[in-house]
C-alpha cells in the first residue's frame, strides 16, 4: 500500500466497527419487533372475543417490547425509522385504537403511544377493518347496539385520512390505506343498513301479528 493510502486500513477498521455495532443493534431490535406484532395480533383477537382485559395486557406487553426495540437502535437514526420499527408501531396503533373504540373510549394519540405519526395514521386506517369485523360479528349475534356508533367512528377516521394529502414518502403509503378504508366503510354502511332495515321490518311484522291476535 502506498504512503498516499496507508491510512485506508485504519479507516476501513473504523467503518467495520460502526457497521458491526449497527448490525448488532438491528439484530437485537428485529425479534423484539416481531414479538410486538405477535402481541398486537393476540390483543386484537382478544378484542373480538370481548376479552378486553386480556387485550389490554397484550398491548402493554407490546408497548414494553416496542420501547426496548427503540432503545436498541436509538444511536442510529436510520434504524429508528426502519420499516420493521414502523411496522411494529403501526400494529401497536391498530390494536390500541381498536380496543379504545370498541370499548367506547377516545382513541389514544401518537404522543400517548410514543410512535411515529405516519405509523399512527396507517394503524388508524387498519383499525377500521377490525371495527368492521367486530361489527359484523355483533350483527351475526343480533346485537346492533354499537352499529351506528362504530360506523360513525369509521366515517370519522376516513374523514381525517383523506385530509392527509402528502407524498407517500412522508406518510408511508397512507393513500393506499385510505383507499382501503373507503371500500370498507362503504361495504359496512351497506351491510348495516340492510340488517337494520330487516330488523325494523321484522319488528313491524311481529307487532302486526300481535295486534291481529
Amino acid at each position: 500500500m502506498s504512503r498516499l493510502t496507508d491510512n485506508l486500513e485504519s479507516i476501513a477498521d473504523q467503518i467495520r466497527q460502526t457497521f458491526s455495532a449497527k448490525d448488532t443493534a438491528r439484530e437485537k431490535a428485529l425479534p423484539l419487533c416481531r414479538e410486538v406484532i405477535r402481541h398486537c395480533s393476540q390483543a386484537i383477537r382478544a378484542v373480538h372475543r370481548q376479552e378486553f382485559d386480556q387485550a389490554e395486557e397484550r398491548l402493554q406487553s407490546a408497548r414494553n417490547l416496542l420501547n426496548q426495540a427503540k432503545q436498541a437502535v436509538t444511536a442510529y437514526s436510520e434504524l429508528s425509522n426502519a420499516s420493521f420499527i414502523r411496522d411494529a408501531q403501526k400494529e401497536f396503533a391498530e390494536g390500541s385504537i381498536t380496543l379504545a373504540l370498541v370499548t367506547r373510549k377516545q382513541p389514544p394519540d401518537p404522543n400517548e403511544l410514543d410512535i411515529d405519526p405516519a405509523a399512527y395514521l396507517n394503524g388508524l386506517g387498519e383499525a377500521v377493518g377490525e371495527l368492521r369485523r367486530y361489527l359484523l360479528d355483533s350483527m351475526r349475534r343480533g346485537d346492533l347496539s354499537q352499529g351506528e356508533e362504530l360506523l360513525s367512528a369509521m366515517d370519522d377516521v376516513y374523514s381525517i385520512l383523506i385530509t392527509m394529502d402528502f407524498p407517500d414518502a412522508i406518510t408511508s403509503g397512507l393513500r393506499r390505506t385510505t383507499d382501503m378504508v373507503r371500500g370498507v366503510l362503504e361495504r359496512t354502511r351497506s351491510d348495516l343498513t340492510l340488517v337494520m332495515s330487516q330488523n325494523e321490518l321484522g319488528n313491524k311484522l311481529k307487532k302486526l301479528e300481535e295486534d291481529i291476535r
